[in-house]
């Protein structure tokens, strides 16, 4: 096929395989990414007939992550990334590190070089931020607190593989005894670190100013197409640029871009704009890790590939879930964290490349990596799904985990010091975002005894440094509402958006103390009815008390000015 189409027929198989394959996975009751995956090795090198050029698939998967990661920056702002810094820094440090161990073990066993054993260690180490993010987003939990430590996680994931990857070469032959420890290994390590402060500072001190900027100016042409073009080329300069100049990764490099503009009005409007983009090259990033696997390898070592996805799959995932729990974090969120860490995908493909490439890493290493991204790709979805009646069996069947879950915790009910006799006819308010911070701010100047109840551990703990009244928790189980006294509560306000949320923990309420008046907020109209069935007597939409409060201030003013 002649050069100059090998782009367009990458395109169009890859798409029209995609779809057809897609399309019966999902026919066949199993994820559509599923048969994506299927595209990608029907068009790859290892199966007859056509063959896609493998090379600039990798480039359009990769123009896919970079979109991606803006779509989530532009939805996660520096506060959220900060807020779950307790436990994503050190929670994704450790489970590197376990992660690692036992897949340099398992190499070690089999013979390899110590060399070897770490970069195949490493490569099972980190997880896919494509297949997390799809898998947030087709549940809608992106936004929530378990996506935003899920996501805060990958991202300190990258980071520290941004700094694996540099320091790959001189440690691989430190370990393999060509080298002496010397000044190289520090050299390289705290130049890497420079570079990614300084990229980080130079995203803080201009990008900030900067990207919001342009989007404003690209909104006041009102032109859809500049905006959509200003919202593209802000995703991918940033990410190629910062790539370039500080060697941070391309999806890391999009993120704080899409994290900076944030800070832009226009936010929510280049969010849309991108989702078809998006949408279209994720699909090109699973095709791509189709067409990198060899089905051989299922049939040459079929036993070292069950070694290696259990890793991926079992390894890691109990080993998140350990971590998370022993940071005092409810089971739903360890669960989703492991499910969230329990495949490889993009960076496991490049530090196998790279041990490749330097001779570090046997081919059979590659080939291990690719057969475990495929196969962990493939069932990851399944493992989300799992989540909830998992869950819910072990709840009923174990009472040693509900004993685990009721475990003593200073946050979970309001210190001994505070006289409860105070908080009679008490306002106990579900959420402190934005809307439930500004509500507490209200309450507290009118001298309305609160509680808050919120399941984001670090803002529990903020609220309780500055002397509030906060119990931490999931405010659907009864015993959380218990710690937060509404059964002396007059009202339950719930300042969460979540319909669903919302009617389960109403439902909690009325249970405890059916005298109770709740009052909630609602993302839509059309959730009036739904939610004034499960009891809740007051529901405020955003757009109604927009219209309201606007139309108010516009009589007032139109008055004014008729009677001067």
């Amino acid at each position: 096929m002649p050069h100059e189409t090998s782009l367009i027929a990458t395109i169009a198989t890859g798409f029209g395989l995609a779809l057809v394959f897609g399309f019966a996975a999902v026919r066949l009751k199993m994820p559509p990414l599923v048969g994506y995956l299927l595209a990608g090795i029907a068009i790859g090198p290892a199966t007859p007939g056509f063959v896609a050029d493998v090379a600039l698939a990798g480039q359009l998967a990769e123009i896919g992550v970079m979109l991606l990661m803006f779509g989530v920056g532009l939805h996660f702002s520096l506060g959220d990334l900060l807020a779950v810094r307790r436990i994503a820094v050190p929670g994704a440090i450790l489970q590197i590190a376990v992660a690692t161990t036992m897949g340099a073990a398992t190499a070690l066993y089999w013979g390899w070089r110590p060399s070897a054993a770490l970069v195949f260690g490493l490569a099972l180490s980190v997880a896919s931020t494509v297949v997390l993010l799809r898998a947030l987003e087709a549940r809608g939990q992106v936004d929530t607190v378990n996506g935003r430590i899920a996501v805060g996680w990958l991202v300190v994931e990258d980071l520290v593989m941004v700094l694996a990857l540099v320091l790959l070469p001189p440690l691989a032959a430190l370990l393999d005894g060509q080298t002496p420890v010397g000044e190289e290994l520090g050299e390289t390590l705290m130049w890497t670190l420079a570079k990614v402060g300084g990229f980080v500072a130079l995203m803080l001190l201009v990008g900030r100013r900067l990207l919001p900027r342009l989007l404003w100016l690209a909104a006041r042409t009102n032109s859809r197409e500049l905006f959509t073009l200003c919202v593209v080329a802000a995703a991918l300069g940033v990410a190629y640029g910062s790539a370039k100049l500080f060697d941070v990764s391309f999806a890391l490099g999009a993120f704080f871009a899409g994290m900076m503009m944030r800070e832009s009005e226009f936010a929510h409007r280049a969010a849309d704009e991108s989702l078809p983009l998006r949408d279209a090259f994720s699909v090109l990033f699973f095709v791509s890790v189709g067409m990198l696997f060899d089905p051989a390898i299922l049939v040459d070592e079929p036993l070292r590939v069950l070694a290696v996805v259990a890793i991926v799959m079992i390894g890691k995932t109990l080993a998140a879930i350990a971590l998370v729990l022993a940071f005092r974090y409810p089971l739903g969120s360890a669960m989703t964290v492991g499910a969230s860490l329990a495949q490889i995908g993009e960076f496991s493909f490049i530090l196998a490349g790279l041990g490749v490439v330097l001779g570090v890493l046997p081919p059979e290493g590659n080939s291990l990596v690719l057969a475990a991204a495929l196969i962990s790709i493939a069932a990851n979805p399944l493992l989300f799904a799992a989540i909830e009646p998992a869950m819910a069996w072990m709840r009923l069947k174990s009472p040693a985990l509900r004993r685990f879950e009721a475990r003593d915790d200073p946050l979970a009910a309001l210190p001994d010091s505070v006289d409860t006799r105070r908080l009679e006819g008490l306002i106990v308010v579900v959420g402190h975002g934005r809307v439930g911070a500004a509500v507490v701010e209200r309450l507290r100047d009118a001298g309305v005894p609160y509680v808050v109840v919120d399941h984001n551990r670090e803002r529990i703990e903020a609220l309780r440094q500055a002397g509030e009244h906060a119990v931490w928790g999931d405010a659907s189980d009864p015993t959380v509402l218990v710690q937060a006294h509404v059964a002396r509560a007059s009202v339950l306000l719930i300042a969460t958006p979540d319909t669903f949320d919302v009617r389960k923990v109403s439902e909690t309420a009325i249970a405890l103390r059916p005298s109770i008046e709740i009052v909630a907020r609602s993302a839509g109209a059309d959730a009036d009815d739904l939610l004034q069935s499960a009891g809740v007597a007051r529901v405020f939409v955003g757009e109604t008390e927009l219209a309201r409060g606007m139309a108010a201030h516009a009589i007032a003013r139109w008055r004014g000015v008729g009677s001067a």
